[in-house]
């Protein structure tokens, strides 16, 4: 509770801070920028840009809503982090399935971002109004950003000074009773740069079971988060400048009944070298702190009792990384990235299970450790109108110290006492691209690509509960490997305008997802006992996942109104045999053949106005592709209108049209939503 404390204050006080700002530097001073070496042109890739504009004017003010603007990237589950379960929230893109652990990689300024333990997004951690410019690289193979692109590279970037004012403040009002703050103060002087920032949010929440699902158990389901960042950049050479960034989280939510409360916590610090001289060069460390905790309820046939069913009471996790990489200077036209990153990954869940009588009888630690070693490097090349790029890495990987010891609460000798066997191995994967200009007006591109994943320390060692269902842990989970090829055309008619049309194919092998293997009521291992509605499960590998497909991106400014409309496509199946078999020709849980996002916008002065479509496919709910959730198409809008010195109204709007969206089916089916219509009106100061 003090770390929540600690950041609503911040995220209320930051304005107040006396602070100045200089707007343009003397010109023998070297100008900061926070950023790391720039990105090599990627004409031979299919990439979505969000600029900050977009993002300040995105209606639920939350990451994984704005993301969405790059149709196919995709949560696991349609909910967003008011009310899903924080490890529902991993990243995937282009149709290959997915479960909490992430398929796309999210970095933000160079650290990846994923949950160490889990692999999950921690959204509520990150406050839009901090971010600068998003980056969707969409296809794997990303050699210079880490292992782990299967499907894709989300960069986030912070605000630069240039882009942030010296005092901003927000605060809000919406409907349940909810409450958004931010607030940042920026000082710029000479050659270097601080900002700190906080974002506070809390609200009474909505009922995630349907109504005709619901009974005396369910309940509107609360959440509180906050965050707050601390960042700086000063010269300390002519062409050398360091960052340093900290940054810490909480979040508090439930899930709609008694005993469903989960909590998480982290802190982040990274450092950060940059050379930008003749030979371009960066340096990166970093360390990052996770604590999560949950407790799951089974809820009785009439909805009417809600009792607790698992407490992971504590779940700590630590990551620990370096990153190196030089641009050497190779001639005009070609560019040249070579270096190497290292990341260790230590978590442990602790939880009490086989409840009697409301009380737990035992206890349960299982865990371990991961760590990767890699070598990369990455280059492009400008032939006249052909652009070629190649790129390749080499990582090391380790899974070590994996246990579980199982004891019963009142002593005596472990129930369970095992010691995994450790494990390593190698992986190459790498990218090689082709770009032609053909005109002035269209370009013609194509690339093909091999990206890997290590399974998580949440997929080899923790059980988990979602309602009466249960799905136990596998240790044996073996590395994913993805194949995929891609060829699309970029056209740009008019100035202002640009089209983009993308066909791809990828094939993930040894992919990992929650098997069907039984049903309640009865004792299953890993997971103890599962009632009568419930479904067991374990996490296995498939075979393959092969998915086929296409996306549409069209975006068009000629002045203060644009558009932008994205669409993706795609024809996702398993490949399965032996125990998963039942699964072959099916199309993974959690995935729908079309995403599409459609945003009209207005800006002008310190005017705005943006209306933002987006719909979903009907897609299943489980692997054996028995329950459907029903397609949804909601409408969100913003208005922004100035009123004096520096002030401003925001009126937001989300899900203006009610839809019911559906999240999930329990075993019991039992349908569950994402957020209800939702209206804000606020006030923002700019100074």
């Amino acid at each position: 509770m003090k770390l929540s404390h600690s950041i609503a204050a911040l995220a209320v006080c930051a304005p107040a801070a006396a602070v100045a700002q200089e707007a343009t530097p003397p010109a023998n001073d070297v100008v900061v920028t926070g950023r790391g070496l720039e990105t090599p042109a990627e004409a031979t890739v299919a990439v979505v840009e969000i600029d900050r504009e977009r993002i300040l004017s995105e209606a639920s003010h939350r990451l994984e809503t704005l993301l969405a603007d790059a149709a196919g990237l995709q949560q696991f589950r349609r909910a967003d982090s008011r009310s899903a379960h924080p490890t529902a929230q991993g990243l995937s893109l282009r149709g290959i399935g997915g479960n909490a652990s992430s398929r796309a990689l999210l970095i933000l300024d160079g650290v990846p971002q994923a949950d160490p333990f889990g692999g999950w997004v921690a959204f509520p951690a990150y406050a839009t109004e901090r971010l600068g410019r998003i980056r969707v690289t969409r296809g794997g193979g990303s050699g210079f950003w880490g292992s782990g692109a299967l499907a894709g590279t989300v960069e986030l970037e912070s605000a630069t000074p240039d882009q942030l004012s010296p005092l901003t403040g927000s605060i809000a009002y919406g409907s349940r009773d909810s409450v958004e703050a931010n607030g940042s103060a920026t000082l710029v002087r000479g050659s270097g740069f601080a900002t700190v920032s906080g974002a506070y949010a809390r609200g009474d929440g909505f009922v995630p079971t349907v109504a005709e699902d619901r009974g005396p158990a369910d309940r509107a389901a609360p959440y509180e988060q906050a965050s707050g960042a601390i960042r700086a950049g000063v010269a300390i050479a002519p062409e050398t400048e360091v960052q340093v960034n900290v940054s810490a989280f909480t979040d508090r939510r439930e899930r709609g009944t008694a005993f469903t409360d989960n909590s998480s916590e982290g802190a982040d610090a990274s450092v950060r070298l940059v050379g930008r001289g003749r030979w371009g060069w960066s340096a990166l460390g970093y360390v990052q702190t996770r604590a999560f905790a949950s407790s799951f309820a089974s809820v009785d046939a009439t909805r009417t009792t809600a009792t607790q069913s698992l407490d992971q009471y504590n779940v700590p996790a630590t990551g620990i990384g370096a990153r190196f990489e030089v641009a050497p200077p190779v001639g005009k036209g070609i560019s040249l990235r070579l270096g190497g990153d290292v990341r260790a990954l230590e978590g442990r869940t602790q939880e009490r299970y086989t409840f009697v009588a409301g009380s737990p009888t035992r206890r349960r630690e299982t865990g371990g450790r991961t760590q990767t070693l890699g070598l990369f490097a990455d280059g492009s090349a400008q032939l006249g109108d052909l652009t070629l790029s190649l790129g390749g890495r080499v990582d090391w990987w380790r899974i070590e110290d994996g246990h579980l010891d199982e004891r019963a609460l009142t002593g005596g000798a472990a129930l369970t006492d095992t010691r995994f066997a450790d494990r390593d191995g190698s992986e190459a994967t790498g990218r090689a691209g082709i770009s032609w200009q053909a005109s002035d007006a269209i370009a013609l591109r194509a690339a093909a690509y091999r990206g890997w994943r290590l399974p998580t320390l949440n997929e080899l060692y923790r059980p988990f509960r979602v309602g009466p269902d249960a799905t136990a842990a596998n240790p044996d989970l073996a590395p994913e490997q993805l194949t995929g090829a891609e060829g699309g055309v970029t056209l740009t008619p008019l100035p202002g305008m640009q089209l983009s049309g993308t066909f791809f194919w990828n094939r993930l092998e040894d992919a990992i997802a929650n098997v069907t293997e039984g049903r309640g009521p009865g004792n299953f291992p890993g997971v103890g006992f599962v009632s009568a509605a419930g479904v067991y499960r374990v996490r296995r590998n498939l075979d393959a996942i092969e998915s086929k497909g296409f996306e549409l991106d069209a975006s068009y400014r000629p002045g203060p109104v644009g558009a932008r409309v994205s669409w993706s496509h795609t024809d996702p199946r398993v490949e399965a045999s032996g125990s998963a078999a039942a699964l072959d020709g099916l199309r993974p849980a959690q995935t729908p053949r079309d995403l599409v996002s459609a945003t009209v916008d207005w800006r002008q002065g310190g005017w705005g106005a943006a209306l933002t479509l987006r719909h979903a496919a009907r897609q299943f709910e489980d692997d054996a592709n028995a329950e459907a959730l029903a397609p949804a198409t909601t409408v969100d809008a913003f208005f922004a209108a100035p009123i004096r010195a520096g002030f401003s109204l925001e009126l937001r709007g989300e899900n203006l049209l009610n839809e019911r969206v559906e999240t999930g089916i329990s075993g019991a089916d039992v349908v569950e939503r994402a957020s209800p219509r939702t209206l804000w009106v606020g006030l923002r100061y700019r100074g």
